[in-house]
Order: structure tokens, then sequence, then C-alpha cells
């Protein structure tokens, strides 16, 4: 399984990656919108993580974006962001995000939530 990490907080990126490969991941990196748009095309992963807040194009563009593309509407999309909880699902459900998940999070939460987004998209192929 391949998740792309769009963050451009090299701190964040380190240790999310970790935690994402060490649970058996495959994980690239974007750092900014534009290059999250240009590796969702190249790479394929099935899972997004997406930071609210990038240089370029924020995450809320990034996810409408890829949302209306019918190449990548199945990609589950994972909003990942430091606003507090009601704004950022809202923010999340305007976009199109298939789930949100608040900054600092706890890592077995973090895991069970990509686990359940995947099986979900698997599900319904």
């Amino acid at each position: 399984m391949k998740i792309l990490l769009v963050d451009d907080e090299p701190s964040i990126v380190k240790m999310v990656g970790k935690r994402l490969e060490i649970a058996g991941f495959q994980v690239v990196v974007a750092m900014d919108g534009e290059e999250a748009l240009q590796k969702a095309s190249s790479e394929k992963p099935d899972l997004i993580i997406l930071d609210f807040m990038l240089p370029k194009k924020n995450g809320y563009e990034v996810c409408s974006l890829l949302k209306k593309d019918q190449r990548y509407q199945k990609i589950p999309v994972l909003l990942f962001t430091a606003k507090a909880a009601e704004e950022g699902e809202k923010i999340g459900a305007g976009c199109g995000a298939d789930g949100y998940i608040r900054k600092p999070f706890q890592a077995q939460e973090f895991l069970d939530t990509i686990h359940g987004l995947i099986g979900k998209s698997k599900g319904s192929v």
C-alpha cells in the first residue's frame, strides 16, 4: 500500500513517514500543493494524507481538484490539520475529504483511521 504524505514541515514528514513505514506502508512525500498533484498522478497512491496549510496550493484546493477528477475520486484523502475540530471537519467536508485528523494525534487512532479509509475504498472498487 502506497501513501502520499503531503506536509511542508520536515519534522512532521519525518515523524509521520517513519510511523507509516513501521506500519508497513510505502511512503511518498510532497512538500507543497503543486507537488502533491504531480505525485498523485505519477505515483498513484492508495491514500493521500494532506495537510491543510501548504505553500503554492492549500490542502482545500488540492483535495477539491483531486475529488473533481475521475482519475483520483476513489483515492481516499485524509485531511491533516491543526485547526479546531469543528472548523477542520467543515473544511474537509467542503472539499470532499474522506476523513479528518487533528494534529497532534494519537498514533493508534491515526493508523486506525488510515486502515479504515483504505478498507472502505478497496471495498467500493
